[in-house]
């Protein structure tokens, strides 16, 4: 099986904003709503490592449902991290039958859209957070897109659990970016929503 996704540009977007986070933002919120921008930073140091064991097809220790705290090496772990799980996700095998992340397994195919879709949308969060301009290749956000839109039907807010806010309404119109951000239940206009 061919790779599917390259994930480098979501991943250089986060890695460049994460570098330019200030000491004095750490404690800033963001739009993920219990979330000051340094439990963020954790969540991407760690979730990047989950997610490369995934694409590795290894076992990520851990518990999942907890966020450790930021590590004191955040700055150069986190770039570290994004670079490995680029690699990891560039093996052809990482594709292939099923993945497991976060206590979740499913095919690998689907994972690794996940994957990107963690790096999107949490690094529109940073960027929003931090004041930082924010870009996303079109491919990736169409791609996140159409899983975030199979995981906001009626029905479905269970399995949105943990993973999505309640979906915010968009005019039908809009942009794919700001559909994305609807359906995974952020506001554009954050923080003047």
């Amino acid at each position: 099986m061919p790779v599917e996704l390259d994930l480098a540009p979501a991943a250089a977007q986060v890695s460049t904003i994460a570098a330019n986070v200030r000491d004095d933002q750490l404690a800033a919120p963001t739009p993920c709503t219990k979330w000051p921008v340094t439990v963020l930073l954790a969540h991407l140091v760690y979730l990047s490592e989950a997610f490369t064991a995934a694409g590795r097809k290894t076992p990520f220790p851990g518990d999942a449902s907890v966020i450790p705290e930021l590590p004191a090496d955040w700055r150069t772990r986190l770039a570290a991290n994004l670079d490995t799980l680029v690699a990891a996700w560039r093996d052809p095998g990482a594709w292939e039958g099923e993945a497991t992340a976060g206590g979740v397994t499913m095919p690998a195919s689907v994972m690794g859209v996940v994957a990107l879709d963690e790096l999107v949308l949490h690094g529109w969060d940073l960027a929003r957070a931090t004041g930082q301009p924010f870009a996303a290749e079109p491919a990736d956000v169409l791609a996140c897109l159409g899983f975030a839109e199979a995981m906001s039907q009626p029905g479905d807010e269970a399995s949105r659990e943990g993973l999505y806010g309640p979906v915010v309404p968009v005019p039908a119109d809009t942009d794919d970016l700001t559909r994305l951000l609807g359906y995974a239940g952020r506001s554009a206009a954050w923080p003047d929503q």
